[in-house]
């Protein structure tokens, strides 16, 4: 069963200089109780793809294709239906958790604000559940007392962890949870989330940039650039055996530990993604691609199949597909 599926999802937003389109045709499905990791670079529709998934777009982007969260379109839901959705069927975590917890009010509050709202605790209740919540988090009960500046980044980022959790949701969205954080704390707020997935059976969303770690933390990988998927498989083989080249250039972007070929001369990607509004004709990667060919110009190749569960859209995945099966 497919807790979510995205159905030609596309996302355009409406400014003074034209239409900026940030997610193109996007189609992808969840299964329940497993984790899906999207990565791309900075400007690919990474975090604009997860806010569409809640609608907390902006009220200038238009929203086309359909999100079916537990076969139900999130686009056609009326207002109080879509407030009864947020947190108690689907939460999300933010980016920067300092801009996404008040400064003014406690944390215990704020977490148990979503438990108010939609019911589940009295307020007598709800002060036992947050110092559970934070028990699971790893945070003593006595943080319910302090303000968000009173903790340290990965404290934050853990009550983000909290009151995503605090409503028992089928779907979690992390967005990039551990950007701003130093690489112990990273570490430790990622066995976290998986440690708390596994345990409580939720579907995730992973966003990043960071190919390695959605490999670690997800069964299935879909790599966006310029708004479009160019490849999704399980995460093993995206990683490790990429179809696309753009997919290829992210994985060998990280330098392996212990190496000191890949730490003197670690691979990257020269040139930079491309203007949303003045996309390239054909392949929008081919100005950056090493193996690009004439076609690549001219022709925008759609997901090809690349295996089992695997699918890639270049065009050197379909000529091979092909030659194989003649």
């Amino acid at each position: 069963m497919n807790i979510l599926e995205l159905d030609g999802l596309s996302v355009t937003y409406k400014i003074a200089a034209g239409d900026v389109p940030a997610v193109r045709g996007v189609s992808l499905t969840l299964a329940a109780g497993q984790a899906l990791g999207v990565a791309g670079e900075s400007g690919s529709g990474k975090s604009t793809l997860a806010m569409a998934l809640l609608r907390l777009l902006p009220r200038d982007a238009r929203v086309d294709g359909r999100i079916l969260l537990g076969g139900e379109d999130v686009l056609a839901m009326k207002w109080g239906r879509l407030r009864a959705v947020r947190w108690a069927e689907a939460s999300i975590v933010f980016q920067g958790a300092q801009h996404g917890l008040n400064p003014v009010r406690r944390i215990g509050e704020q977490i148990a604000e979503p438990l108010l709202v939609h019911n589940l605790a009295k307020p007598a209740q709800a002060s036992a559940r947050v110092a559970e919540l934070l028990g699971q988090v790893g945070l003593p009960a006595w943080r319910a007392r302090s303000y968000p500046h009173e903790l340290s980044g990965g404290q934050r980022q853990r009550v983000m962890i909290a009151m995503a959790l605090a409503c028992e949701p089928q779907l979690i969205i992390a967005d990039e949870p551990t950007t701003a954080l130093d690489v112990m704390v990273q570490a430790q707020v990622l066995t976290l989330i998986k440690q708390l997935i596994a345990e409580h059976g939720i579907s995730l969303l992973m966003i990043s940039h960071d190919l390695s770690v959605l490999a670690d933390m997800c069964d299935r990988l879909a790599v966006m650039y310029a708004g479009r998927l160019v490849e999704v498989g399980p995460s093993h083989e995206v990683f490790h055996d990429a179809k696309h080249p753009y997919s290829r250039a992210l994985a060998a972007a990280f330098p392996t530990v212990g190496d000191p070929v890949s730490r003197l001369a670690p691979k990257g990607l020269g040139g930079d993604p491309p203007d949303p509004m003045d996309l390239p004709g054909g392949c929008s990667f081919h100005p950056r691609c090493p193996v690009a060919i004439d076609g690549c110009s001219t022709t925008e190749v759609s997901l090809w199949p690349a295996g089992e569960g695997h699918t890639a859209a270049c065009v050197h995945v379909r000529v091979s597909v092909k030659e194989a099966t003649q």
